[in-house]
């Protein structure tokens, strides 16, 4: 009987709890879907910008399954290539053949010397020697290093959004949330409050995860470090906004806990980390709602393709504004406690 009751206890407590209830089977098939949505795809062939190539090895080319898009001019390729239009520009000038590959991404790199290599055992091609030079990157290039950076930003947001969720519902779980809020304090003074204290141990950390990756572990880096502490800046403010705000709709730890599958396993699919070339266009525009995508394509232009502030200016307006969004979010939640 004893065993019946304690049974019997748990399970009204979990039919009570919806929101574990969710966690325990809504969240796994939904993070089921998105897997499926990203690697049920096929993966997308290589496409390369072509120049005074002849039509025998252009055919050639498109016979091992590569997108061939022939530009009139080498300034037009690499202009494409430039803004990653294309992975690779293989071009004839003076009857010599040249291949400048993007070289951002390993693995598209990779693809499009498969797709040059079965052409040139074509006989059309069999004599086609170009030779090989990277725009960004470098031969050999590691997958840690293409994917390093976003790494970076991913455990930079992971990590002070749980610090953030944790911490400030601690505060209100204690009655320090309800003292402070019997003062003449406003709402906004409250959160940029909670803000500075918060964000100087959040800086510290993204601080020293970025230079560990790149002076510890070697990550390839060829912008500049400045521009990377600015953006993992941008990117754990808008945690912390983001996890403080969500703080306001837990009661205990284990409800901050919850908030994991929905909010930062979806930002790990959507940021860079997987190829999201099979994806369908309409789902791929959900990468425009996650933080996550606008640092890691930010730090991603930084570090291996060596942009300065121009070229991640969107990326770290965005960032500021998903900041600003959040942390306005937070005084409104805050009437939560008292009006002021």
């Amino acid at each position: 009987m004893r065993i019946r009751a304690l049974t019997m206890r748990i399970y009204r407590q979990f039919m009570r709890d919806r929101r574990t209830l969710a966690l325990l089977f809504v969240a796994p098939l939904f993070i089921l879907t998105l897997v499926y949505c990203i690697f049920g795809g096929t993966a997308s062939a290589p496409k390369i910008g072509t120049v005074g190539l002849p039509d025998t090895t252009a055919g050639a080319l498109r016979a091992s399954s590569a997108v061939v898009v022939p530009y009139d001019s080498a300034a037009a390729a690499r202009s494409a290539l430039d803004d990653r239009k294309v992975d690779a520009v293989l071009a004839v000038t003076d009857g010599k053949p040249a291949l400048l590959l993007e070289g951002s991404d390993p693995s598209r790199s990779r693809a499009v010397l498969l797709s040059v290599s079965a052409m040139q055992r074509t006989a059309s091609a069999a004599l086609f020697q170009p030779e090989i030079a990277y725009l960004h990157g470098k031969p050999g290039m590691s997958s840690f290093d293409a994917f390093g950076p976003v790494m970076i930003g991913f455990f930079s947001f992971f990590f002070v959004f749980l610090l953030a969720g944790v911490a400030f519902l601690r505060e209100r779980t204690t009655g320090t949330m309800e003292r402070l809020m019997a003062t003449p304090i406003r709402r906004h003074e409250i959160v940029l409050g909670y803000l500075g204290g918060f964000g100087l141990f959040a800086i510290l950390q993204s601080a020293l995860v970025a230079c560990f990756a790149i002076y510890a572990l070697g990550m390839f880096m060829t912008g500049s470090i400045w521009l990377i502490l600015l953006v993992n800046l941008l990117l754990t403010l808008t945690a912390l906004t983001l996890g403080t705000l969500l703080s306001a709709f837990a009661g205990s730890e284990f409800q901050i806990i919850q908030f994991v599958p929905i909010v930062i396993v979806p930002q790990a699919f959507f940021s860079g980390l997987f190829p999201l070339d099979g994806m369908a266009a309409w789902l791929h525009k959900l990468t425009y709602l996650m933080p996550l995508y606008y640092g890691g394509d930010a730090l991603r232009g930084i570090m291996i393709r060596g942009e300065g502030f121009r070229g991640i200016g969107i990326d770290v307006a965005v960032l500021l504004g998903f900041s600003l969004l959040f942390a306005a979010l937070n005084v409104v939640a805050l009437k939560k406690q008292r009006a002021i």
